[in-house]
């Protein structure tokens, strides 16, 4: 199924989520008002609203109120996230436009990212919806855990694939996790049933961060991330570790010698890609993912069948079949 398809399917609830999403993040300070209109207008595909939409009409046949409340949590945490993230990595661009911090730099950018914290926290709180509130504050915790682990790890090149995981899993999946978490939390009080959706989440995060990884080795005419990124800034993603690990002395030396002197020359970041994909690098990474999925689908195989299923599983399928 394509994005568009997906969407078509949860298009009514979208349009209604988009109008509450917007009337929560608004303001009386015009500086802080204008800053949010723009980042609305920047929106991404949305594929976390549609995750909580998705599981709750998968396991009630539609949608509550409570559903809106979730996706509106998850996307103003979501969107603090990113804020704060480019302030960290002190990026200029997100999804193709300016960021916050490169129009009106760290310090409003950050206090903007508080807001949009703090206006999560009182959605929750202002309709008593307490459960939805810990799934959220855990996938904040895990998130920013994630992050300083991969921070710590950073500085040497040998993180192993049991840390990696660890990694994604509180930087990524977290996320995704608390979607589908919150998603079921809107329908049902079935604690089963909601750790049982959160475990799904936390499945497709995972297979959904190794394809980022896998992209880093592709082709920039097919896919959106520049070629090289991720050994430019010395990420130690799935492909490379597997390579790290499973080549000779000599190529394991070449490799290290690169990603931490040569990472910013174009001719030494091709012949690094071009080890790390004959080291098998990239169908290992393949396969990894391809598991996370499989073991994800098992998860709701027990759900009856109906529309909101059939768009799930697509959705998931196009988490690991994107182009970019």
């Amino acid at each position: 199924m394509t994005v568009k398809e997906i969407k078509s399917y949860v298009a009514p609830e979208m349009k209604i989520f988009e109008e509450k999403f917007r009337e929560s993040m608004k303001s009386d300070v015009a500086l802080l008002d204008k800053i949010t209109h723009y980042i609305i207008k920047r929106k991404g595909k949305q594929m976390r609203p549609m995750f909580v939409f998705l599981t709750a009409k998968m396991l009630n046949g539609k949608v509550e109120e409570n559903s809106y409340i979730a996706a509106s949590l998850i996307e103003l945490l979501h969107t603090a996230t990113l804020v704060h993230d480019d302030v960290v990595d002190d990026a200029n661009e997100r999804r193709g436009f300016f960021s916050v911090n490169a129009l009106w730099k760290n310090k409003i950018a950050v206090l903007v990212g508080d807001y949009l914290l703090s206006q999560g926290l009182l959605l929750s709180v202002g309709n008593n919806q307490f459960r939805l509130l810990k799934i959220m504050s855990r996938a904040v915790k895990d998130m920013s855990e994630g992050e300083l682990l991969q921070l710590e790890k950073a500085r040497k090149l040998d993180i192993t694939e049991e840390v990696y995981f660890e990694i994604i899993r509180q930087k990524t999946a977290a996320l995704i996790s608390a979607c589908c978490g919150s998603g079921a939390a809107s329908v049902t009080q079935d604690e089963e049933v909601i750790q049982n959706m959160e475990k799904f989440g936390t499945l497709i995060g995972m297979a959904f961060q190794i394809k980022d990884d896998i992209f880093d080795y592709g082709d920039d005419e097919n896919i959106g991330k520049p070629t090289g990124n991720d050994i430019r800034e010395r990420k130690m993603t799935l492909p490379l570790i597997y390579a790290l690990n499973n080549s000779s002395p000599e190529v394991r030396k070449r490799l290290i010698r690169i990603v931490k002197k040569h990472n910013e020359e174009p001719k030494m970041i091709k012949e690094a890609i071009k080890l790390v994909i004959d080291a098998g690098g990239i169908k290992y990474a393949h396969k990894k993912m391809m598991e996370y999925k499989e073991e994800a689908m098992k998860l709701i195989a027990h759900i009856p069948d109906n529309p909101a299923k059939q768009t799930l599983q697509g959705l998931v399928d196009y988490t690991v079949t994107r182009l970019k």
